[in-house]
């Protein structure tokens, strides 16, 4: 794990997300402090495949009024 300070960090950015991205980590040190931490991003999970809801959508009886229509009222009803 290699240490780096901000100054370099903002001068080599794009080199050291490619670092970051084949796997190497590095601490980065501000004013003489550990303030971060750069690691390769962990892998992600399978993703969340949400259930059908077209029947549910479906079987909902139609809006009388429009949500603008609804806000709009709302709001003036506060404001005034």
């Amino acid at each position: 794990m290699k240490t780096i300070n901000a100054r370099e960090v903002r001068e080599n950015l794009d080199s050291l997300l490619n670092a970051v991205a084949s796997g190497e980590e590095f601490v980065i040190i501000h004013c003489g402090k550990r303030v971060a931490h750069l690691t390769p991003a962990p892998a992600l999970a399978d993703p969340v495949i949400f259930p059908d809801r077209s029947a549910l959508r479906a079987s909902l009886p139609p809006a009388k009024e429009s949500v603008d229509t609804i806000i709009r009222a709302t709001r003036d009803n506060e404001r005034y």
